[in-house]
């Protein structure tokens, strides 16, 4: 008898997928998109489709800890409550602050709200999604009076154009990018990607247009400008139901956006060719100190030119997390109360009545840079962080830490117990893990999915929502706190929607206010505000009109000459986050397995970056080391580095040290896109790598970053000075072998039975072998020969795979190099049907036609 499938909903990005899983052992899933669900119909990107490798208890926080000793719940909670509220009654509400995440579900948000803003009475709960798609917020907020993204999906399938702007869709929502790719296929849909790098996606796209960094202002004031002058502005819905600011069109100033007059143009022209136009931005337009003014520019074109409110047209901002837009919905920002509401008077006593509560925020807490700036300076002496790892993910992350060290009093509820953050932490809480977790949680597109528990909850492990509310049931506030479910939770968060309403929001859930348990236990996925929101050109103003909003492009910075490169920042294909999910996942863990950093290579030659060569990158805040990637694809005097790697998986790579605190005016989003960079060689005396079944400890003074493997664990090494071998290997059978001349030292240790256990290759001068088939021999059944270990490759060894590429199906770059030569491959369907890669996820699907362009098969003869 085959098991009933959960249907539950992926923890990833903001697409919102759905997920079939199967519970296959006490810690073990089967995994399968859901088909029936609309966000992904079946799909599934790479981290997706490799859950199941990251659901296991290593590394779990499975009991509260008070300074660093297993406590119980009684008195973790007990001593948080009694300090927040020791640090209020002698400080004020404002001394204490919540710092919650895109990754807490929808209940979970709403009771952490409820009790900052409704029973401690201030604003100050912010969340890292602050960091992603604030200023997305504060642009839907401008224009339409409400944060309410404006498209669907199902607009990628009918539209004509699609434009990505700062958006590498390939690699970070690859399910939409299969939806775009579809569209192409079916209808001849145009797309257009504006990036400074050629990225993947860019690639793939009929117009790349490279503009420069915060470019985007000047080159959509500029296709406006075009659009007016072409005679394309759309009169009568500029008439009917938008409101223009006086000398709104005079103020349309120009700016540097990088281009060329001939890529400006052509863009220009597939603007005017294609009414059915979605622009689509993400982190690349909102990461920004002028991204809430990018994201009215790009809203600013499609109001004025009508594409709005229609099938296949629309302003789509797409979200990094997977509940950005229910913690949105809620309150979660410092600066707006649950339910889309504001800080005007009547909001305020709509939430403090609905809440029957003491007191009530009355104007906006600190956003989260600020946050951390009133943190350092001693105005916050409480700090709960939810889900989320600050220590890495700030901006200027080193003052972050230095915060954090200087707090009176920190919490730290998250599931894994070694994070970069929790390092500070006073008292430690252990909560639920995707998998575990129930609830609710809103995609980009508005759809309200439900997470469903598979697991039972490990050791002493709780929901969010109910280690919240025992610490406000503590706290004297027990009568507002008593949920038992996330289903009470839920019908009140609705019924608040609807509370005081009367149609000036969109977001209204209050049909759902009375569901039963079972309905919500068995809730189908469902989109608040229908497919378009504002199909009958109803804003949520107090005219009912869109606003078009003055944005004028910033200023050209002074280049320092100490820092003369540009720095950009962004997501790994198969990475997530800190990476304390996918870095479970051997799988995930293949296709970039070091912190790397691209560079043109007139920059790398000017500065003396070789490729592969570790480098030093230096901004005004901080550095940091990666692996050089030399690449035309980076913009000449730009540079790229990936966020993901923390001090738990390597001595380099920590990208939140080198941005600044320099945030949009708007919406307080970091402007992590644009930081002022120089880069050097790390001139490393010796390097190598460790591969080991055990999890290595890195002691040395080096530079070092370890990945998981199938077996173990695959360490790489760089540094300078004596080298001390014993520190780095385990006891056990050795077998060595040195060559003075090169300074190479090659270590293989075994257990009494001849399993590998770990080997150490060390080379001055020489080379090193590849990886892949020693980390093979960690495997139980493998044997090698100490002279194949020492040499790092078998006998007769089988054709190399090469980086991976395919990460679904663990298809290497050589292996499809070879099939496109043998077998005159030349298209990435034949690819797929050859190898399966690209089948899948479809995430490498552009780096497969790349390979397959600069591998060209000759023509054959014609046989007559």
């Amino acid at each position: 008898m085959s098991k009933a499938a959960i249907r539950t909903a992926c923890p990833y990005c903001g697409v919102g997928c759905g997920i079939s899983a199967i519970k296959t052992g006490a810690r073990s899933v089967e995994i399968k998109g859901d088909a029936t669900h609309p966000a992904n119909r079946g799909k599934l990107c790479s981290k997706g489709t490799h859950l199941g490798e990251t659901v296991s208890l290593e590394g779990r926080l499975l009991y509260p800890e008070i300074a660093g000793q297993r406590a119980s719940w009684d008195a973790a909670l007990a001593l948080v409550a009694q300090r927040f509220l020791d640090t209020i009654a002698r400080h004020g509400p404002d001394s204490v602050a919540f710092y919650v995440s895109g990754q807490l579900l929808t209940e979970d948000y709403y009771v952490a709200n409820k009790l900052m803003k409704g029973f401690i009475g201030s604003s100050n709960i912010d969340t890292n999604s602050r960091l992603c798609m604030a200023s997305a917020v504060a642009a839907h907020n401008r224009a339409f009076g409400e944060d309410v993204v404006p498209c669907s999906y199902s607009d990628l399938d009918e539209a004509d154009l699609i434009v990505l702007v700062g958006s590498n869709t390939a690699w970070c929502h690859p399910v939409v990018w299969q939806r775009i790719e579809a569209a192409r296929e079916a209808r001849g849909t145009k797309l257009v990607v504006i990036d400074p790098r050629r990225t993947e996606t860019a690639e793939r796209a009929d117009l790349h247009l490279p503009i420069c960094p915060d470019g985007d202002v000047a080159l959509f004031n500029a296709a406006l400008v075009e659009m007016q002058r072409r005679g394309l502005l759309n009169e009568a819905y500029l008439a009917g139901h938008v409101s223009t600011p006086e000398g709104f069109w005079e103020q349309l100033s120009g700016g540097d956006d990088g281009l060329d007059e001939a890529t400006r143009s052509a863009f220009f022209d597939l603007l005017s060719k294609h009414s059915k136009t979605v622009t689509l931005y993400s982190q690349g337009a909102n990461q920004s100190a002028c991204g809430t003014d990018k994201g009215n520019a790009i809203i600013n074109l499609h109001l004025a030119t009508g594409r709005i409110d229609k099938p296949g047209m629309g302003p789509f901002s797409i979200t990094g997390q997977p509940n950005a837009m229910g913690g949105r919905e809620v309150g979660g920002l410092a600066n707006m109360l649950a339910a889309h509401m504001g800080f005007s008077g009547e909001e305020c006593t709509a939430a403090q009545d609905f809440w029957a509560s003491p007191t009530i925020a009355s104007r906006p807490g600190l956003k989260a840079v600020d946050m951390f700036r009133a943190i350092a300076d001693g105005r916050i002496k409480a700090l709960w962080i939810m889900a989320t790892n600050p220590a890495v993910s700030m901006p200027d992350a080193n003052c972050v830490r230095a915060a954090l060290d200087k707090c009176d009093f920190v919490v730290v509820s998250d599931c894994i117990a070694e994070t970069d953050s929790a390092a500070f932490a006073d008292v430690k809480l252990p909560a639920l893990a995707w998998g575990e977790k129930d609830g609710t949680v809103t995609n980009s597109e508005r759809v309200v999915s439900r997470q469903r528990p598979i697991f039972p909850p490990p050791g002493e492990a709780r929901g969010d929502w109910d280690i919240i509310a025992d610490v406000a049931r503590r706290m004297g506030f027990g009568q507002a706190f008593t949920y038992t479910s996330p289903a009470a939770i839920f019908r009140e968060y609705a019924a608040q929607t609807g509370f005081r309403n009367e149609g000036r929001r969109l977001l209204d859930l209050s049909r759902w206010a009375e569901i039963s348990d079972a309905d919500y236990d068995g809730w189908k996925p469902w989109q608040w505000g229908g497919a378009s929101p504002f199909s009958q050109a109803r804003y949520s103003t107090p005219d009912g009109k869109a606003r078009l909003v003055v944005v004028t492009p910033p200023l050209s910075e002074v280049t320092d000459p100490a820092f003369p490169l540009r720095l950009n920042t962004g997501r790994a294909r198969d990475q997530w986050h800190t990476m304390t999910r996918t870095g479970l996942s051997p799988k995930l863990s293949q296709h970039r397995r070091e912190p790397w950093i691209e560079i043109h290579p007139e920059d790398a030659a000017r500065h003396g970056i070789a490729n592969h060569a570790i480098a030093r990158v230096s901004t005004p805040w901080g550095e940091s080391l990666y692996r050089a990637l030399v690449t035309e694809s980076q913009r000449k005097g730009e540079l790229f580095v990936p966020i993901h790697w923390t001090d738990q998986l390597s001595s380099g790579g920590r990208t939140g040290r080198l941005p600044g605190q320099m945030v949009d005016p708007v919406s307080g989003q970091p402007a992590f896109k644009n930081t002022p960079a120089m880069i050097a060689p790390y001139a490393a005396d010796w390097r190598g790598f460790i591969v080991s079944a055990g999890k290595p400890d890195i002691a040395a003074d080096c530079y070092w970053t370890r990945v998981r493997g199938e077996h173990g664990w695959l360490v790489e090494l760089a540094g300078h000075g004596l080298i001390d071998v014993e520190a780095l290997l385990p006891a056990g059978q050795r077998i060595e072998a040195q060559d003075a001349k090169r300074g190479t030292i090659r270590v293989a240790v075994r257990n009494e039975a001849g399993v590998l256990k770990a080997a150490l290759f060390l080379t001055r001068s020489g080379t090193l072998p590849p990886r892949d088939w020693i980390l093979a021999q960690l495997g139980p059944d493998e044997r090698a020969q100490g002279a194949e270990l020492l040499a790092g490759r078998a006998a007769s060894p089988a054709p190399d795979a090469g980086p991976v590429v395919c990460v679904c199906f663990d298809i290497g770059a050589y292996t499809i190099t070879r099939a496109i030569r043998e077998q005159a491959l030349t298209s990435v369907e034949a690819i797929g049907k050859t190898l399966s890669a690209g089948t899948n996820c479809g995430s490498c699907r552009p780096a497969i036609a790349r390979l397959i362009a600069e591998a060209p098969i000759e023509p054959q003869a014609t046989i007559a």
